[in-house]
């Protein structure tokens, strides 16, 4: 189970306004292309599940590294976010040959591919894979080492739109939505709850609260 506070920004002004506050702290920035998975019926969506292609690097040609992650039966209350969440690595070159043949990833040799087949019957031949889209997404990690805390600001460019919210997974919910709560009034940071995640604001086609 990922545990995950999730405060949404109203801005880009508030983004900046944020990045430039925690600059002391930035340890690294990830360039992300996120590529969505699943039958041509939604039969994913519709379990309230993802199927999942992370990519990282600027060239997508040549990503250094990609992810396959599956998540499942997210709920979010109050700005926090808990989702069922597997994940595992896949090789960049093989997260390409998927994206340009979606039917190819029912083939990967991958527990997760095999969780899909079994539980939902999506991937083999009667329900091949496809490629739904993404959005791409540029996450700056922050290292808060008093707190024990590492932060994860997202700038996430969807088609229809770009959102702003500050993440952080944490076993203790409560203490840590208030720190950040703190530092963001400190730092003068409008905010609110995310009432949703950046995959239902794909699959809605339209920037959600």
């Amino acid at each position: 189970m990922e545990v995950e506070i999730k405060l949404r920004l109203p801005d880009a002004a508030a983004h900046r306004r944020l990045s430039t506050y925690l600059s002391p702290f930035l340890r690294r920035t990830h360039a992300q292309r996120n590529l969505f998975f699943d039958a041509a019926a939604r039969t994913l969506a519709a379990a309230t599940a993802a199927l999942r292609v992370r990519l990282y690097g600027s060239d997508d040609l040549a990503p250094s590294r990609a992810v396959l992650a599956l998540k499942r039966r997210p709920r979010i209350d109050a700005g926090v976010s808990r989702v069922e969440e597997v994940e595992e690595p896949l090789d960049p070159a093989l997260a390409l040959a998927c994206a340009a043949d979606p039917a190819r990833l029912g083939a990967v040799d991958s527990p997760i591919i095999r969780l899909v087949a079994d539980e939902y019957g999506v991937g083999g031949i009667a329900a091949p894979f496809a490629c739904l889209g993404g959005f791409r997404n540029t996450r700056n990690v922050y290292e808060l080492e008093d707190e024990g805390l590492v932060l994860e600001l997202d700038e996430t460019r969807f088609d229809f739109g770009t959102s702003y919210e500050l993440e952080c997974e944490t076993p203790d919910p409560d203490r840590v939505k208030e720190v950040l709560e703190q530092l963001l009034t400190v730092a003068g940071v409008p905010y609110q709850y995310s009432q949703s995640n950046k995959f239902a604001c794909f699959m809605a086609g339209k920037l959600l609260p």
